[in-house]
């Protein structure tokens, strides 16, 4: 009798383990499952509130301990600014009834809703426009979003809303923006005016200044200073690569005829984005690091912005392929997010690199500050069908290298495209 049961006990098990294997197989987690995840994370808490009315009740906020005398009700502008130019890629796919297209579906209602609130005086959730400099840099991020979203998140907005928009852009032009990378927060202001309300809305000294002087501060191999003098920082990462080719993408989607080709300039920043992406893949380390220096640290993942956007436009230089870039980025974000404290009890991203590091914020940090982290993200823009997302995953450059594989060797690049004023 015990034989007999042993027997069926054992014959049951073998029916059961395929059946258990598959089901174990479907609950892999795939990338960009995981991806979109966290980004709900990121998001949900600060659209769900901000849709209501609610963000600058609720929202549980830091400062930095060495956090200057700025209005405070900054943290709330950051917040909302710098998240959505992250995530509007992924918010600006078409609806679908997949789990991932409801929970896009969600987050992109909720923030059209919050984009009417942020420019609403009537809304509790109207932001503090123009009563900081600080203001430039993150309307700067709202109107990066908008230009990474624009007919799905631009478009939209009713005509008062948009009208709003227009004003208080304009307004900042009080901001006399410092000698550095903040010259493109202006720019990226400017040049969105001129592609949404027309080129007479634009300031086109603004632009063409932003674009001049970024050209005087490109040291070379992919590099910018921020102003004259260099810095060994990410801010060629968290603004020039990026808001540079906004900005002259923009300018051509308006039709500017200005002394500046847009198009060829365009065409140069291009090839050193590409550059920077190369430099920055060669960061990742085997085990999902990269290096830490220069200031703003806390902002996370957004060192790696211009990797982030050239597998977004689909233009990774022939050195990359989708498949090495999304495992670099994958590896990196669970490396940063899946142990370490990165969030407090409300749900809102905590001032730090890798988990609650409170003293590595500048003077001008807060936790609204660090959703700059979700511009990373942007290649979740590109369909769940790409082959970004569907080709396997690859090693990199640093696990060919530590592994003993063959991997492609690095030299120093230089433009081959050269401008002039067109008269």
């Amino acid at each position: 009798m015990m034989k007999r049961l042993l027997l069926l006990t054992a014959a049951l098990l073998l029916l059961l383990v395929p059946s258990m294997a598959k089901k174990k197989a479907k609950a892999v987690q795939t990338d960009r499952e995981y991806w979109c995840q966290l980004a709900d994370k990121m998001a949900r808490p600060v659209l769900e509130n901000m849709s209501r009315g609610q963000l600058q009740q609720n929202m549980q906020t830091e400062f930095s301990p060495s956090f200057d005398n700025r209005n405070r009700k900054v943290v709330y502008m950051e917040t909302f600014g710098r998240l959505m130019a992250g995530i509007a890629p992924w918010l600006s796919l078409p609806d679908d009834d997949t789990p991932e297209g409801r929970q896009r579906r969600e987050l992109r209602e909720w923030a059209l809703l919050s984009y009417r609130n942020a420019v609403d005086p009537a809304s509790p959730d109207y932001l503090c426009w123009g009563i900081t400099g600080q203001n430039l840099v993150d309307a700067a991020y709202i109107a990066e979003s908008f230009l990474r979203g624009y007919e799905a998140l631009w478009v939209p907005l009713d005509s008062i809303t948009k009208q709003r928009y227009v004003k208080e852009f304009q307004n900042l032009r009080k901001i006399d923006p410092p000698y550095t990378n903040w010259l493109l927060f202006s720019s990226v202001i400017e040049s969105f005016l001129a592609k949404a309300a027309g080129r007479a809305a634009c300031d086109m000294f603004r632009v063409n200044t932003a674009c001049r002087k970024v050209e005087e501060w490109y040291v070379g191999d992919g590099w910018y200073a921020d102003g004259p003098s260099f810095a060994f920082d990410y801010y060629s990462s968290f603004v020039f690569h990026a808001m540079y080719l906004e900005t002259l993408q923009a300018m051509q989607d308006a039709k500017a005829n200005t002394r500046i080709d847009y198009k060829k300039y365009y065409d140069r920043a291009l090839t050193r984005a590409q550059k920077m992406a190369v430099i920055l893949e060669r960061f990742i380390s085997p085990e999902g690091t990269f290096p830490v220096f220069g200031r703003s640290i806390p902002y996370r993942l957004a060192a790696l912005q211009p990797l982030a956007l050239m597998a977004w436009y689909g233009k990774l230089p022939p050195e990359l392929s989708g498949g090495q870039v999304r495992a670099a980025l994958t590896r990196v974000m669970h490396r940063m997010f899946d142990e370490q404290q990165n969030f407090n009890e409300g749900g809102y991203l905590t001032i730090g690199f890798c988990g609650s590091q409170p003293d590595v914020a500048d003077w001008y940090t807060n936790n609204g500050s660090l959703y700059m982290t979700t511009l990373a993200f942007m290649p979740l823009g590109l369909p769940a069908d790409h082959p970004f997302w569907t080709d396997a995953a690859e090693p990199w450059t640093q696990v060919k290298a530590w592994g003993g594989q063959p991997f492609p060797k690095d030299h120093r690049w230089a433009d081959k495209i050269q401008t002039k004023d067109k008269w």
